[in-house]
């Protein structure tokens, strides 16, 4: 059934949409053209009512290049940096509890969100496995869907505009990145390992299981030097244009009116989140010796994969920041349900 998605109406619509809208945006000179013109339009197109689908198997895929190609990143020098990891992990933890209990605050007073459904929507990611535990805890998964949604569109379409106008550093020439005269043995070495602790962490339920899985196998290959493969950047417009794609077709069977009744406290939300996150980045940046860009995203309240890809596109040591995001991922899976606990207890 996932093949026949591949031929079907619902993604050449995408693909239709998407194209014009990235070239579009590459000519008008925005940051993360490829990602941001397939967003917008494909975010339109579906809250137009246009049927739109983004295969599983094809979004898979581009999410796994996208892990080999961070992988591309990981070496031996990253052990001796990762002690480091322990202090801005804790400070994603406070940041996180933080977070939630003052957000869900928030939402209580003045979007009058009953308290379950408040504190899922004002955790800082997480959508996925979040709503199967707030469908669980009987909660509004319209105003969960609804408040992530907005909140991933507000970041990943600001953020990049303020990498850019702030960030001296250099993007990465996509263009300009071919490499050649590899074994595509270790090319198959490295897709057939990810493939397996892809299987295996979602077993375990690890979240992001095709990023991490994929960013463990490439990391352990290359620096064992079992297998090695450098993923050209060349590759990565085309994850650019599937993964903006995929968050626009997210918006299937939601309409302006919906999005509009949530919008202004999600906007709130939003605000508050990214505030704390620059708090956090900046005490990060007192204890490590981090590009600021680097954390800042690092405590970016979106996507794992979206955020990813601006770290990769900006060259802001992407691995560095997919750790952080998987951090963030199991810290929120932990916190919540214990949250959710204290509060029936003092009902």
């Amino acid at each position: 059934m996932e093949f026949k998605d591949i031929i079907s109406k619902k993604f050449i619509w995408v693909v239709l949409i998407s194209v014009p809208g990235a070239l579009l945006a590459d000519f008008l000179k925005i940051p993360l053209a490829w990602f941001l013109g397939p967003m917008v339009f494909t975010s339109l197109a579906s809250l137009l009512g246009l049927q739109l689908k983004m295969p599983r198997v094809v979004l898979s895929l581009i999410l796994i290049l996208l892990g080999l190609y961070i992988g591309n990143y990981i070496d031996k020098n990253l052990f001796s940096q990762m002690h480091q990891w322990l202090w801005t992990s804790l400070i994603m933890l406070v940041y996180i509890i933080f977070s939630v209990l003052f957000v869900s605050k928030y939402l209580q007073k003045y979007s009058k969100y009953e308290k379950k459904t408040s504190i899922f929507s004002a955790a800082p990611g997480a959508l996925g496995p979040l709503l199967i535990l707030a469908e669980d805890e009987k909660s509004d998964l319209s105003h969960v869907a609804t408040s992530h949604l907005i909140r991933l569109i507000i970041i990943i379409t600001i953020f990049p505009f303020i990498v850019n106008s702030f960030y001296e550093g250099e993007t990465v020439k996509l263009s300009q990145s071919v490499v050649e005269n590899q074994n595509l043995i270790h090319l198959l070495i490295l897709i057939l390992a990810s493939i397996i602790l892809i299987y295996l962490f979602n077993k375990l339920k690890v979240p992001a299981a095709l990023l991490s899985g994929t960013l463990v196998a490439s990391g352990f290959l290359q620096i064992t030097e079992l297998a090695s493969y450098k993923i050209s950047a060349d590759i990565i417009d085309y994850c650019l244009l599937i993964l903006g794609a995929s968050v626009g077709c997210r918006f299937a069977n939601k309409t302006f009116t919906e999005i509009g009744k949530n919008a202004f406290h999600s906007f709130v939300a939003t605000f508050f989140l990214v505030i704390f996150g620059m708090l956090a980045a900046y005490i990060a940046s007192l204890i490590i010796d981090k590009n600021f860009f680097t954390l800042l995203l690092s405590y970016c309240p979106g996507g794992i994969y979206e955020v990813a890809v601006i770290a990769i596109f900006f060259n802001l040591d992407p691995e560095f920041v997919s750790f952080h995001h998987i951090i963030r991922l199991l810290m929120i899976l932990f916190i919540v349900p214990i949250i959710l606990r204290l509060i029936e207890k003092k009902a």
